[in-house]
């Protein structure tokens, strides 16, 4: 943390807090204080948000200049109440925020919500305003929704905890929103694609209920079939994981937008929410870990959201999709190529199907374009959908057409979407390609019966690619985390806890976990050295062994193909000379692809394990992917499987493939080290790890231990 804000904390346990959160969310009973009778100040708007509510909220307005406002008792001050309530809504400057709060706590309030910053100009050996205010929350059991943000609303039980005027009233749905952005929040509210919510919540700097607490409760509702997040941190990533971990469980997709990927966003998010963003890896390695659908940007977001609300499941198989246009068709696939979206390779009882509906010249295959002079638009456009519904190869089908206003009046399309649709329980959409020329009434209809409508074609295929995604993660058997090794943890833990390693003790390290290293002894004379290498054999890679060394290569501390022992004396001295007497002599390891492998320690997250082009492309290409561990051959394949360089393992122009099963082994192997020690090195680097035809071995390694002695 940079600015003394803490993590929420689990206040009175897991049970009482979940019960503040239900209570806020819930709440039955509200005061606002500073409600006004001001006409379009904001403890106006904060009170007519309140009553527009649930008819049995009991609201009571709270402000001591008042005794009624629009009809209600208004009381002078929270100690004037008569029972305890369920919210306060705390519509008062910084200044008074400390005072309101501990009488809503004085008064036995279950929880509030802060509006405000929460900022004040720090003083020198005191408390920050924000950690006060958490610490009177904390140690009254509130719920805290804030500060800085614009409240929440619980369209299932009718709570409008709203700053600000709300007109707009969204269809009541399966989605639940959470959102960092006070924008975000409102923009998704007023959104014109119909997508229903259940509860949106603006999170804001969360003093005390945290994102994991509004995620906890949102999977505890029937109605809750899809979870949306625009997340900027992770202030308790341990229960986060928890609260993912169930969403997987339950088959609730979560869709994140997470900001602050590049260095520069991440200062900005750092600065904005007060706590560290984190690295953007250990983010992907989170939501690969508990199947989190990652967006970029809130189009993607909602055509995503759209695409899952409806609960259908994509089953095996590829996408199809039906245009009007071969221009779109090409446009389609091409994007479709870019995303890593599939499209199924329709059998020949398909094909035939298709031939009988087209015009003459037109090529049945997927994507089809349909286009043709006849006259029933509907009937051929719903037929060739649904020979695609029926092709067993398909998982998802689009009818991809502009939904533009038709002059004559013509509601082919739509029509034949909803038949479609309406006749299968696969995933069925329409795909428009130009959101800005989307006919409102025409789209209203396809959403009022339930069929999507994604909204630009780069977003809406990215949409159609987490369908498919979902389902080939949810397909993977769960990862089960090795049994411990007592006695090799306990030998580490005291070695990392003494003077820094070196490269030849990390060798070893590697060695004990299974990782294949390229034989190395160490040395720090001349006659060791040599000794060394006849005992090896020539050729052999002379390195320093200075532990302060760390990018050997660009110190000039690597030497390879050293061939007999006279190259390795006029070697070591110029290396003893410059670096130090300490070396290791190494066998030299026939060339092959050069990977990076690692384990660094996230600020938020922990321990997470890394792959990456290796050798000196690892900074030029920053070509990486990070997993949580643990990890086993399927999530270990994934991860070489998002890597540019993932191809040459297969052999380049004719060249031997590499076997990716020994890769994927060492990653694995690299994932139960980061469980058993990761809590004590801050970083492991081996690079390179060669791979090639005769297998994989590690050829050098540094670790890092958090607690060595200097």
């Amino acid at each position: 943390m940079t600015s003394g804000l803490p993590n929420p904390v689990e206040t009175g346990g897991p049970a009482q807090r979940r019960t503040a959160v239900r209570a806020m969310l819930e709440a039955r009973t509200v005061a606002v204080v500073g409600a006004s009778a001001r006409p379009g100040s904001f403890g106006s708007q904060l009170l007519g948000e309140a009553r527009a509510g649930a008819a049995e909220l009991v609201v009571t307005p709270v402000n001591p200049r008042y005794e009624t406002i629009d009809g209600l008792a208004c009381l002078p001050s929270l100690d004037a109440l008569t029972s305890p309530v369920d919210l306060v809504l705390l519509g008062v400057p910084n200044a008074a925020l400390e005072e309101q709060l501990t009488a809503a706590a004085r008064a036995g309030a279950r929880s509030a919500v802060i509006y405000a910053s929460g900022y004040e100009q720090p003083v020198a050996g005191c408390p920050s305003l924000t950690d006060r205010l958490t610490a009177i929350a904390q140690d009254a059991g509130m719920a805290l929704c804030g500060g800085n943000g614009m409240g929440f609303w619980n369209l299932d039980h009718g709570v409008r905890a709203l700053g600000f005027k709300e007109n707009a009233v969204p269809p009541q749905g399966p989605v639940t929103f959470l959102s960092a952005s006070g924008s975000a929040f409102s923009a998704l509210l007023r959104n014109n694609r119909r997508i229903g919510f259940n509860l949106v919540v603006s999170t804001g700097q969360e003093f005390v209920t945290g994102l994991a607490d509004y995620l906890e409760y949102a999977l505890d509702q029937p109605t809750t079939r899809v979870v949306s997040i625009l997340m900027e941190t992770a202030r308790d990533p341990a229960r986060l994981r928890v609260a993912l971990a169930r969403a997987a469980s339950l088959d609730v997709p979560v869709v994140a937008l997470k900001v602050g990927r590049s260095a520069r966003a991440a200062e900005l998010v750092t600065a904005h929410s007060g706590a560290l963003a984190g690295e953007d890896g250990a983010y992907e390695a989170l939501f690969d870990a508990y199947d989190v659908l990652r967006v970029r940007d809130l189009d993607e977001l909602c055509d995503t959201v759209e695409l899952l609300s409806p609960g259908r499941r994509a089953g095996a198989g590829g996408f199809a999709s039906i245009h009007d246009s071969g221009a779109e068709r090409a446009l389609v696939v091409d994007l479709a190529d870019e995303v890593g979206v599939p499209f199924a390779p329709i059998d020949t009882k398909t094909t035939e199907r298709l031939d009988a509906l087209l015009d003459a010249g037109l090529d049945a295959a997927n994507p089809l374009d349909v286009w043709g002079t006849g006259s029933d638009t509907r009937t051929l456009f719903a037929e060739a959908m649904q020979a695609m519904i029926d092709d067993d190869t398909v998982a998802v089908v689009a009818l991809s057409v502009d939904l533009v206003h038709e002059y004559d009046g013509d509601l082919s399309y739509v029509q034949a979407a909803i038949d479609a649709a309406g006749a299968t329980t696969k995933p069925v959409a329409v795909l428009s390609n130009a959101h800005s020329s989307i006919d409102a009434p025409s789209a209203d209809l396809v959403r009022a019966a339930g069929v999507p409508l994604l909204e630009g074609t780069a977003s809406g295929l990215r949409a159609v690619g987490h369908l498919l995604h979902l389902r080939d993660q949810r397909d993977r058997p769960q990862v089960v985390a090795p049994v411990p090794d007592l006695d090799r943890i306990e030998r580490w833990r005291g070695r990392l806890a003494g003077p820094a390693l070196s490269a030849t003790e990390s060798m070893q390290l590697l060695t004990d976990y299974g990782i294949p290293v390229a034989r190395t002894e160490p040395a720090d004379t001349l006659s060791g050295a040599i000794a060394a290498a006849a005992s090896i054999g020539y050729p052999v890679v002379l390195k320093t062994d200075d532990p302060a060394v760390a990018h050997k290569s660009d110190a000039g501390g690597v030497i390879l193909d050293l061939a007999d022992e006279r190259a390795l004396a006029d070697a070591y001295l110029d290396l003893a000379v410059r670096l130090g007497p300490a070396v290791s002599i190494s066998t030299m390891v026939p060339p092959g692809v050069e990977l990076a492998l690692g384990m660094v320690r996230d600020a938020q997250l922990g321990p997470v394990v890394l792959v990456a082009a290796g050798g000196v492309l690892v900074e030029v290409l920053a070509d990486r992917s990070l997993g949580l561990p643990p990890l086993d051959q399927a999530r270990a394949a994934a991860m070489l499987a998002r890597l540019r360089v993932r191809h040459l393992l297969d052999g380049v122009r004719g060249g031997p493939a590499v076997d990716l099963a020994q890769v994927t082994d060492v990653v694995v192997a690299l994932s139960t080290l980061a469980l058993e020690l990761g809590d004590d090195l801050t970083a492991l680097d081996v690079n390179p790890l060669v791979c090639g035809p005769g297998g994989v071995v590690a050829v050098d390694a540094l670790a890092v231990a958090r607690h060595s002695i200097a």
